[in-house]
Order: C-alpha cells, then structure tokens, then sequence
C-alpha cells in the first residue's frame, strides 16, 4: 500500500507551536513526522485505530523522550523467528505501552546465518528493554509529580516549624532563587550573595562584589547568574560549583537597579529607580544596551504578562499608595494600556496566578488584574498585614504570601479566579520580604530578621 497523506495538525505543546504530519503505511500502521519552523525534528510509526484521540495521548507524554524510544524501536527492536520451517522477520513496537508485531516472509533459508543474527538482535532487544523500562519508570514518576502538584486539597505544607533555618547574612533578605543544578541562593541587605548546598544549606559559595544591598537575583537561559543592586550596576557571574568569575558589569542606570528580568531568551530587562527601563540584547555569553524607555517615576517592579509585553511600575515621591501600572509592547516599543492608583509595595515581584490574571500586592491590600481588558477585577483587603512584599506561586490553585507582619498566608485558587484565604501562620519576627517556590513540596522564606527558613 503507498503513503499517502491524510492529515496536517497544528500542536501547541509547552508554548511550542509543532506541524504535525499523518501517512497512512498499511491498514492499521501510521508514519508521524513532526515539524518545527519547517525542519523535521521528530519521527516516527505507530499502529493505531483512532487516530484523532491517540494523537493528544501521544502528546501527553514527554515528546522527546517518547520520539527518541520511537527511533530506537523501529531500527532494532526485531528478531529472526522459524515457523513451519520458514523464517520470518518479527518487528516488535512498544509504543504508549502497547505491543505491536510485524511478520515479514524471508526467502533465505539459511540457518546459521539467521541464527547469527537472531543472537545479535536479542542482544539489542534485552538493551532496548531494559531503556523501556526506565523510560515508563519516568513517565510513571512524571505523572506522579504532575499529579501531586495539580492537588489543591492534599497538598499541606506545615508553616509552625521550619525544616531548615539559614542564618549567614548579617542583614534583611531582599531575594531568593533557585538555580539550575537545585541549589538555593540570596541575596541580602548586607550586599552579599550566598550559594547553599541543597542537602546540607550550609554555604557553598558566598560573593562579595556588589558595594550596596542585592535587590534580584535571576539564572539566564544560557546559565549565567544575573544580579543587581542600590549600587546602580547589574552583574553578570558564571558559577562553576563552588567557584564564580565576574563575566560582566552593566553600569548603565545612575540609580538603584531594583528589579532585573529576562524576555525571550533575547533581553535583559532591568527596571531602576532613575526613572528607566533599559533593554540589553544577548550577544554570545554578553549583554549589550539596545534601547532605553523613560518612566513618569521611580520604576520598582517589572514583569513579563505576555509572549511580547511587559508590565512595570511608576512610583512619584515614594508614594507608594499611589502607583501606576504600565503595560507595554515589546515589538511596538510603546505602552499599550495603564492603571493608576494602584497600591503597590515597595520590591515585590509582579506574578501571573493564570494566563488572564496579575497579581499585584500593596498596603493591607492585594489587587487582581485582568491583562485582556487591563482593568482591576477584584481587590482583596488583607487586614493588619502592612506592606504584603514576599509571594511565589505553588501550583496553579495554591500561593503563598509574606507580609511586614512576619506571617505567611496560603491563598487557594478557585476556578472561576476567586481567591480565598485557607491559613495563615505567624513565621518570622519580622518582615518577610521574599518568597520563593523550591520544589518537592516546600517553600523558602527571607525576613528582615536576617534569616530564611525552609518550610
């Protein structure tokens, strides 16, 4: 039976658009090439009966890993078998954990050159075996992970005693990330940052370059360290376990650079209280000034809400009672909407809680924004909490709060985006001014108490 061509799908797979190409091989067996930005990147047969429904299944599943075992499987996986004293060639797939066999008819009837390769190619079947195993051992434990992570009513994190607390900064904790290899670091009033090791926290690396207080701390997509501080620069350091080297200073801003970000694996957004956001554009492992855009204020805060927009702040005299919210255009380099009165605290990040939603935290306060319609849509009153600085976002129904009080409230995420309190626990004795999401199920915390604890 000739290929031939039966359907194009579009698929969006993590914010990846892919082409998706459908042949028909024989009755039950489909060819699948899958195409990004025109250059074949994944191939593959499987025996299906309803394509359209396998087809999102298949998906479902880690595309390069499944792809890479498709590959595998079609070249190797057969064997020679003797039936009624005719030898026969076995083709056997293990696609989405079903078994498939082709029987071919061989004409050579030569038994010590089958049986040669019949040793050769169960040789290989044992080594692909023992990889399909692995592979559905991952999957299982990918889904698990997803499984627990989409919970908004198992998952408990118990805020009265911390696992861990982490007490080598001399002042407030102004931020916290994550890197690549798992490894937790700060960034600290006393102008310090320090690396912890993800077993043990002790410090495994503590850099003193910065002459003024670390507001941000960012790991690019090529790896490098980003971070900038009241001194007026931004820093660009290449950490190497328990070693760094300083790859390059940005001295561009005549202020404090409070807040750095990075779009599209391209830009280096830095937001400063010099009444600026500046641009920098990746070349190679360096960072170069493409263009600088003027605020009506100190900017303190910017986010990405957007594929091709951002949002940031303007704050007049320090009134911080009094912001607005400025969306722009990345590609039009202009600013498409805004939103005065806003009460925005001071360095606390802006954070989507959906792809509609911003959520920006103030004075006693907590303000949803819609970024459709750019229009405040609810505004939550949180009594007693001062400013409301540290936020990370758990999964896509529970988040987590810090405010100048020292407590940490859960906040549940319904569906319809109303937002409800669900705990609240007394955790620092004062301020938390940053909190960060750490993976397998825990948070961190940094307070002006000059501690971070692991909850």
């Amino acid at each position: 039976m000739e290929s031939s061509l039966i359907k194009i799908i579009d698929i969006e797979y993590e914010g990846i658009k892919y082409i998706c190409k459908i042949k028909i091989v024989e009755e039950d067996l489909i060819n699948i090439n899958i195409y990004l930005n025109n250059e074949l990147k994944y191939k593959g047969n499987i025996f299906l009966e309803k394509i359209q429904l396998q087809i999102k299944t298949f998906l479902d599943y880690n595309i390069n890993e499944i792809f890479e075992e498709i590959n595998k499987l079609n070249n190797n996986n057969f064997s020679i078998i003797k039936e009624n004293n005719k030898y026969k060639l076995k083709i056997k797939f293990i696609i989405l954990r079903r078994k498939k066999y082709l029987y071919i008819n061989l004409n050579n009837n030569k038994d010590e050159y089958y049986e040669k390769i019949i040793k050769e190619k169960d040789n290989k079947i044992n080594e692909l075996n023992k990889k399909i195993k692995l592979l559905e051992e991952q999957l299982k434990d990918k889904t698990n992970n997803l499984n627990n992570n989409n919970s908004n009513n198992n998952f408990d994190i118990s805020l009265k005693n911390p696992i861990h607390i982490l007490n080598y900064h001399k002042d407030t904790i102004n931020c916290l990330a994550i890197l690549n290899d798992g490894r937790l670091i700060s960034g600290s009033y006393d102008n310090s940052i320090i690396i912890y090791n993800k077993t043990t926290f002790l410090p495994d690396l503590i850099i003193n370059e910065h002459i003024g207080p670390v507001w941000s701390i960012i790991q690019l997509s090529s790896g490098i360290i980003a971070t900038c501080s009241n001194d007026e620069t931004i820093k660009l350091f290449n950490i190497k376990e328990n070693n760094y080297n300083i790859i390059q200073t940005l001295n561009d801003h005549t202020d404090s650079v409070n807040l750095i970000i990075e779009i599209k694996n391209k830009y280096l957004v830095s937001c400063s209280s010099d009444n600026s956001i500046i641009f920098y554009l990746k070349d190679n492992l360096k960072y170069k000034k493409d263009y600088q855009i003027s605020t009506n204020g100190r900017c303190v805060c910017i986010g990405q809400v957007k594929e091709n927009e951002i949002c940031y702040s303007e704050t007049n005299n320090y009134d911080y009672n009094n912001n607005k919210i400025c969306f722009y255009d990345i590609n039009e380099r202009k600013i498409k909407s805004s939103i005065s009165n806003i009460s925005k605290s001071g360095y606390s990040p802006f954070i989507m809680i959906s792809k509609d939603l911003l959520f920006i935290l103030g004075y006693n306060k907590i303000s949803l924004i819609n970024i459709n319609y750019y229009e405040i849509i609810r505004e939550i009153e949180v009594p007693n909490s001062g400013w409301i600085n540290g936020v990370c976002l758990l999964n896509k129904n529970i988040l987590f709060t810090g405010d100048e009080e020292g407590i940490i409230r859960r906040w549940k995420i319904e569906e319809d985006n109303s937002i409800l309190i669900s705990k609240k626990e007394n955790t620092h004795y004062s301020s938390i001014y940053t909190l960060i999401n750490i993976g397998n199920g825990h948070i961190a915390s940094g307070s002006s108490d000059k501690t971070i604890k692991i909850w």
